[in-house]
């Protein structure tokens, strides 16, 4: 990572020593992938009224150029437009760079900024950003540097998080004032303004429902496949190239990184999703439940509220953040298709997953919903999930720092039994308590913030059949269509 550049200076600020920032989650991509991921949060700009900030780093002006004609577009819709790069001929001589709102900083040769490939999106209802740097010569190793353009690999991070967008054009704004201390000052009272609608209480950024977060999600996954699609147009479900293995790996991580964003939102429960996943994947354990069926337990888990994604109406209605209850699927209607579950079908290798969460919430004597299932109607790993979610939620309003936590995991587990034969299954609770007894006894499960950035193992098709057998033969028995 080369020093002095914008990806080094916000890596330093999450290092280890700085226990009010959480370390970064790094990873590698290959330029078509960030070419379809950029252009996928760039339309986003172009479907709404964002009026954002926006500031790129293009590495060199003849990438600029390539892009100028729809530069311009998202210029009509932004309140500013910073184009970083070191210049070619014509970087200045385009028409979109003399428009009001569009600013061109030409980086000097040994500027490191020059490495990088920025995309970083600020407003009160929009934030993204892409932060990557182009691998060295000796990082590509003894293959050398790819002929073909598409295939360079840079290494970074992208996010929707908002503190993180804001901390990075912040960077951004202050390594602009090296080259045009004026813009730096315009930028600064555009960002100042913009800043406390950010960090305010219900900022629409910070609120993923299916209209907002749901769309651009849908988005970065077609424009993903699509470049899959022209790279190898005879790919199959499953990847068979590294490239086509990074595009897909991407497609999981525009989900991951919504489900962290909704995580992030629940100040009284911020770390549900990863407690969750830990939790079913030590019940799977418990179980003897195969490899491949514990991946997807883990993945459930870190995906399960996106099944709470809200239309926008009824968050703005209610003034109030994503709920992680399960009250949100009961008011679904018998079908399974719930708006939030119908974003992840975008998806086809999540086929499974979605089925997994559209079932969270049915009940073991069948008075639950979507679908109305009973018994082993139900899948094992939407029971599973139900279950963990439900306990570790239990627990979450039991944390205090007078109460043992000895004390609330039994209390959560006797909220559980209470509800078992009729909401849960009386196996999967005896499991649970289980469990419990080795959590107060000392077990540790892992508490840490998933590596998103290779999450691609966890997604395994075995067995998707398996669970699309018995999903199907537990819907003959009901009026649910279309799985």
């Amino acid at each position: 990572m080369l020093e002095g550049s914008i990806l080094d200076k916000l890596r330093s600020a999450h290092q280890t020593g700085h226990p009010d920032r959480r370390p970064l989650n790094f990873g590698v991509y290959y330029k078509n992938t960030l070419v379809a991921l950029c252009h996928a949060l760039e339309d986003a700009i172009l479907a709404a009224d964002y009026s954002p900030v926006m500031l790129t780093a293009f590495q060199r002006g003849k990438w600029y150029l390539e892009e100028a004609d729809r530069y311009g577009e998202i210029a009509g819709r932004s309140r500013q437009v910073v184009i970083l790069a070191a210049p070619d001929a014509g970087f200045g001589e385009h028409p979109t760079s003399q428009r009001s709102n569009v600013a061109l900083v030409s980086l000097a040769a040994d500027d490191p900024v020059a490495q990088e490939w920025h995309l970083v999106i600020l407003s009160p209802s929009y934030t993204a950003m892409v932060l990557c740097q182009e691998l060295s010569v000796a990082d590509y190793g003894p293959g050398g540097v790819p002929t073909e353009d598409l295939e360079r690999k840079f290494y970074g991070l992208w996010t929707f998080e908002p503190s993180l967008v804001l901390e990075t054009v912040e960077l951004l704004v202050d390594h602009v004032g090296q080259y045009n201390p004026a813009l730096q000052q315009q930028l600064s009272t555009q960002v100042e303004a913009i800043a406390p609608l950010i960090q305010c209480e219900g900022a629409f950024c910070s609120v993923p429902t299916v209209e907002h977060m749901g769309d651009i999600i849908a988005r970065v996954v077609d424009y993903l496949q699509i470049r899959q699609q022209v790279a190898s147009p005879l790919t199959s479900l499953l990847p068979t190239s590294s490239l086509d293995i990074n595009l897909t790996s991407s497609e999981l991580q525009a989900f991951l990184r919504v489900a962290e964003l909704i995580d992030q939102t629940d100040i009284s429960n911020p770390m549900v999703a990863t407690e969750v996943a830990a939790l079913a994947e030590a019940m799977g354990q418990l179980l003897d439940l195969p490899s491949w069926q514990l991946h997807r337990l883990r993945l459930a888990g870190l995906l399960h509220r996106l099944a709470f994604l809200q239309p926008i109406d009824r968050v703005l209605s209610s003034g109030t953040s994503v709920s992680a209850h399960a009250e949100s699927l009961a008011e679904a209607p018998a079908c399974p298709l719930v708006p939030g579950i119908q974003v992840l079908r975008k998806m086809q290798r999540l086929s499974a997953i979605a089925t997994i969460l559209t079932h969270q919430a049915e009940w073991w004597n069948g008075a639950g919903q979507p679908a109305g299932l009973a018994g082993d109607e139900i899948p094992i790993e939407s029971r599973i999930l139900g279950l963990v979610a439900e306990f570790q939620q239990s627990v979450a309003q039991r944390r205090a720092p007078e109460v043992v936590l000895e004390e609330a995991l039994a209390e959560a587990l006797a909220h559980c039994q209470a509800q078992q034969g009729d909401r849960w299954d009386p196996k999967l609770v005896e499991a649970l308590g289980l469990l419990v007894i080795a959590l107060q006894q000392g077990l540790s499960l892992p508490d840490a913030l998933p590596k998103i950035a290779s999450g691609l193992w966890l997604m395994d098709s075995r067995s998707q059949e398996d669970l699309q057998i018995t999903y199907e033969d537990a819907i003959g028995h009901s009026s649910v269509v279309n799985p």
